[in-house]
């Protein structure tokens, strides 16, 4: 599973953390990467404490870029505002309406965590329904 955006160091990266989270919590066999297009150095200090502020340790994350041939096998794709390129079988999703991480940490977090909550709500769904039985009730 895949987040991507522009610089891999932002809006993919407060996705990935969250969607890891809850995955966890919820025993969901999925683990989320942070990847950008065109990577940042470093993740930007405001983006350090606002996760750091959300339990997340992520001072020695360095984005990295995003690998095309990682992408086709991926379990799921979703990309900020970036187009990447992946195959036509792979499920993804574009959330290009995300506000800025620089025009207010908080606001950006919390429109990303609502969108990962509704991803993982749905992706446990499928696993649960991949699980039970033709003869279940």
């Amino acid at each position: 599973m895949f987040f991507v955006c522009l610089h891999g160091s932002a809006k993919s990266l407060i996705a990935a953390q969250h969607f890891n989270r809850l995955a966890r919590d919820r025993r969901l066999e999925l683990r989320a990467e942070s990847v950008g297009v065109e990577p940042d150095a470093s993740v930007p200090e405001p983006v350090i404490a606002g996760l750091a502020r959300d339990g997340f340790d992520v001072r020695s994350y360095v984005p990295r870029a995003v690998q095309p041939d990682s992408l086709i096998s991926a379990a799921y794709v979703v990309s900020f505002g970036c187009d990447v390129p992946i195959a036509d079988e792979t499920p993804s999703a574009q959330w290009n309406d995300m506000p800025l991480v620089s025009d207010g940490f908080d606001q950006a977090r919390d429109a990303i965590v609502a969108r990962v909550e509704q991803l993982v709500d749905e992706l446990t769904r499928a696993a649960l329904d991949k699980t039970k039985s033709p003869m279940s009730p």
